[in-house]
């Protein structure tokens, strides 16, 4: 008789397409789903704030999930290795299923934990489910990796379609007695002093809140190339932290949207909204071959010449920039939604990165820091990816001399001001003319609780490139 599985689950957190969970149930022998809090073991990245409130409340709807099929999640605090071992005598089983992760950290722990199981007897097993293609097999013609994003999507392309995501398992064989469970809130992630008002009033962490949203951008895609760089409208599909945390796969909704495109008389390679969105699937699919390949870009920049880059120090500029108070409405409109919702507009990502690293010179990787902590979708892979690209010292990045201007962004993509005044409400009687440079309001006119601009946009231009200019071309490194 075949002995039980234990199947380790991380960010994978689904019952549907799920291949190490299928694996497991193939196998035969009882399925023990596991999950298992280690954060120390992904330093120096270890989940943040907002990521572990939204752990919590995926947990609990996995938990529930498997308890409807008579099944449980078994909650252990690390060390992993340490629990796995233990929860394998427990149980009886000799095999460990789990899916693939890329951050270094993580990787290098698995590859750890693997070789010491193995040792122990037990089988261990990862499989695909964290990307559509796996980074390992996507190489450019001279076997390496890519750094330019267009060419990788399109050699992505050329691959085999993504299969057909794996349906729910219809039944989980349970063991006749189940080990000791930890019990979430002993796990200790949500905030102690609670601040977390905004994300419960915002979101709907697990799989139903992961299939509303797939359902209104489905509902959407047609509009989804015209609104999407549109702050001040739902035009985007907001799904990062459900496919963070795996409540839903990146297959699946791949082929969500490849079925709908398919009923319509154009076929998705064909329709607009379909190819708008799969491109920034393609754009995920990227940050993490290059977090697979270029590891170090979580600390250090892509391109080498940014290591004599001169960053300044300036306390005071960054904790205006984290509160949303540098006068620049735009900037400050999408700081505060991330500090209330846990999430900022991609658009608006873009402006209030170049701001922090352009106009205030501050390192990327301080942004990186906050944003880690505040947003639900803090990615490693992704979050590394789009503070170097805003640098200018990432993988296919923007030019460092292509600087935002925040007041004319805001102009563009938030005419009416309906997103400034829906998160600056001090500003809200400002007439559209005024609302993007309220400096220039009348005196009187302006919410004396609103600071002016802590930079001036011309000065600050000049003397970004100024210190760009500055750089001193340096050889790539070894590891690069």
């Amino acid at each position: 008789m075949t002995r039980p599985t234990l199947v380790w689950f991380r960010t994978d957190l689904r019952l549907a397409d799920h291949e190490a969970l299928a694996a497991a149930v193939e196998r035969g022998g009882f399925v023990v789903p596991v999950f298992v809090w280690a954060p120390e073991e992904e330093a120096p990245w270890p989940p943040g704030a907002a990521g572990r409130w939204w752990l919590h409340y995926s947990l609990r709807s996995l938990a529930g999930e498997l308890e409807a099929k008579g099944s449980r999640l078994i909650l252990r605090r690390g060390p992993t290795e340490a629990e796995l071992l233990k929860l394998a005598r427990e149980t009886g089983a000799d095999a460990v299923f789990f899916s693939r992760r890329y951050e270094p950290a993580v990787a290098r722990r698995d590859e750890q934990l693997t070789a010491a199981l193995h040792a122990r007897g037990i089988t261990c097993r990862n499989f695909a489910g964290t990307t559509l293609f796996p980074p390992e097999v996507v190489r450019n013609r001279q076997g390496g990796p890519y750094r330019v994003f267009t060419p990788f999507w399109n050699a992505c392309l050329g691959q085999i379609e993504p299969s057909t995501p794996l349906a729910e398992p219809s039944h989980l064989p349970v063991p006749h007695r189940w080990p000791e469970s930890t019990p979430l809130e002993a796990l200790d992630l949500l905030p102690r002093v609670p601040w977390d008002a905004g994300l419960r009033q915002t979101w709907q962490p697990g799989r139903r809140g992961a299939e509303t949203r797939l359902s209104q951008l489905l509902d959407r895609m047609a509009q989804y190339p015209r609104n999407r760089d549109r702050p001040d409208l739902v035009g985007t599909g907001r799904l990062s932290p459900h496919l963070h945390f795996g409540e839903l796969s990146p297959r699946q909704v791949w082929h969500a949207v490849r079925t709908l495109e398919e009923k319509k008389p154009r076929r998705a390679a064909h329709d607009p909204g379909a190819q708008a969105f799969l491109r920034q699937l393609g754009w995920r699919e990227f940050a993490h071959h290059i977090l697979h390949y270029f590891p170090a870009t979580t600390e250090r920049p892509l391109r080498p010449e940014f290591a004599s880059f001169p960053w300044r120090r300036d306390a005071r500029a960054l904790s205006a920039w984290q509160r949303g108070s540098t006068g620049f409405p735009f900037v400050d409109a999408g700081m505060r939604e991330l500090w209330h919702t846990g999430w900022m507009h991609n658009r608006v990502r873009m402006v209030v990165a170049s701001f922090l690293t352009k106009h205030l010179l501050l390192p990327w990787w301080a942004g990186a820091r906050w944003f880690w902590d505040t947003l639900v979708d803090a990615d490693l892979a992704n979050n590394s990816l789009g503070w170097q690209w805003s640098a200018g010292c990432g993988a296919d990045a923007a030019p460092f001399f292509r600087i935002f201007n925040p007041t004319l962004q805001g102009r563009r993509f938030d005419p009416g001001g309906v997103y400034i005044r829906r998160w600056i409400p001090e500003l809200a009687a400002l007439p559209d003319g005024l609302l993007h440079q309220p400096a220039k309001a009348p005196p009187g006119a302006l919410a004396p609780t609103y600071p002016g601009p802590i930079v001036d946009h011309a000065a600050a231009r000049v003397r970004a490139l100024a210190a760009f200019a500055s750089m001193q071309a340096v050889p790539p490194c070894d590891d690069y």
